[in-house]
């Protein structure tokens, strides 16, 4: 049973919201996709979503959050007078249909555009914008496996720059419960706590991003 970081009754808030969040600053201010998609990345609005704050998932609007993030990651401040829009353009979709990604799946927003990026989620739009939410679900988990095929300790472990051996030593884990993890012939996810948080020290991360979702 997947456990989401907020309740299922706010997910569409949270859709609505991050939907048009994306209209907004792509079709009003026009913004570069993937220039407002890394403004959103490095945000705290990002995390803040992720993790069910409630001020984001229910209390604002997308255009709040759209001024937030500008504010926040440019310095800029200004009003954005909300327009009457009576159609779902193509950008709201794709924040709509990422944002229940999201909370469905627990990945977080900058794993989900690194392994899709934009141009790919708009060419799903056309065959999926009609559809049950749940065939993008499991498009999107064939993609993000497909590109993740490494565990995350690898990916974590390579990007430190360490060898199997070299984080065996420095973490206390055995060599061999390392390899293990990372040919996933053993489950990480059933690792104790006390191996997760001194292999997590070392790579510098949490503990759950070592976890395999």
């Amino acid at each position: 049973m997947k456990v989401h970081a907020y309740q299922e009754m706010y997910v569409h808030r949270a859709q609505s919201a991050l939907g048009d969040a994306f209209d907004y600053a792509i079709n009003v201010l026009k913004m570069q996709p993937n220039d407002f998609i890394t403004l959103f990345l490095v945000s705290s609005i990002s995390k803040s979503m992720e993790v069910g704050e409630l001020k984001y998932v229910t209390g604002k609007s997308g255009i709040e959050i759209l001024v937030d993030i500008i504010y926040e990651t440019t310095g800029k401040e200004f009003e954005i007078e909300a327009e009457d829009r009576f159609f779902r353009t193509r950008e709201y979709w794709i924040g709509w249909a990422v944002a229940y990604y999201q909370w469905y799946s627990g990945r977080s927003y900058s794993e989900i555009f690194e392994a899709v990026s934009f141009e790919k989620l708009q060419n799903m739009y056309y065959t999926l914008h009609e559809a049950d939410i749940t065939k993008f679900v499991e498009i999107m988990d064939s993609l993000l496996k497909e590109y993740f095929h490494e565990t995350n300790l690898k990916r974590r472990r390579v990007r430190c720059k360490l060898s199997q051996s070299k984080l065996s030593e420095l973490s206390g884990v055995s060599l061999r419960s390392i390899q293990m993890y990372e040919q996933r012939n053993k489950d990480i996810n059933k690792a104790s706590a006390d191996k997760l948080y001194r292999m997590a020290k070392i790579l510098s991360c949490k503990m759950e991003d070592l976890i395999e979702k």
